[in-house]
């Protein structure tokens, strides 16, 4: 996303008029779900400035600064001691999507209640990653084609990150695929809007998609 993220963290570039990540908070809130933590590193003095307490939102946000970034499954290992003992929903802060989340209390609820670490949301494969990342049988999570591309969206209990050291770069695909092979993955298929925003043209686009869809107007 350069030159864009030289001086903005990504989660914060806007798209149809707000920032990607207020996009996610607002979706929560409505979803009912306010309790929030955002993971950052880059630049993330500017996360907290812009979104402060939640409070704006009807949200209360605590941070844990990752300070060199961690990786996805490192940085939620980080902030494991604000998580708590249940399942809990991670939400990338890159991607723009319209899954309904309020769907996910009973996923979390189901999920508690189950020998499974982890439930995916999926969704079809973009330009850049025809081949996919997991397969989909019967809402079970498996690593055999036809492959959809994981969202960036999904719960997961504590105890999958509980062997990583706090403040240890760790990837989270090694550890999901663990899993699946294990058959301790659930899923599901949303049919909706997602983009990866992970090149300018691709903001650029979703942007202007947003401002149509969104009849929002420029200032």
């Amino acid at each position: 996303m350069r030159p864009l993220t030289d001086h903005t963290p990504k989660p914060l570039l806007q798209a149809g008029g707000k920032p990607l990540i207020v996009w996610h908070i607002e979706r929560l809130v409505r979803a009912g779900i306010s309790d929030l933590i955002i993971n950052h590193a880059h630049l993330g003095v500017q996360i907290e400035t812009a979104l402060g307490d939640g409070s704006q939102f009807g949200a209360h946000i605590r941070y844990s600064d990752e300070g060199a970034a961690l990786e996805t499954a490192g940085g939620i290992a980080n902030a494991l001691h604000l998580l708590g003992e249940q399942p809990f929903a991670v939400v990338n802060g890159d991607i723009y999507c319209d899954y309904d989340f309020s769907h996910l209390p009973h996923c979390a609820a189901a999920l508690a209640n189950s020998a499974d670490m982890a439930h995916l949301v999926l969704v079809n494969n973009p330009e850049h990653n025809l081949k996919g990342d997991f397969g989909l049988h019967e809402r079970r999570v498996t690593d055999s084609a036809p492959r959809l591309t994981f969202s960036g969206i999904g719960l997961y209990k504590p105890q999958l990150f509980a062997g990583i050291p706090r403040g240890t770069k760790a990837p989270l695909a090694p550890m999901l695929r663990e899993q699946i092979a294990a058959g301790k993955v659930s899923g599901e298929y949303h049919r909706g809007t997602w983009v990866d925003v992970g090149t300018p043209q691709r903001l650029q686009e979703l942007d202007r998609q947003l401002r149509v869809t969104e009849n929002v107007v420029h200032v």
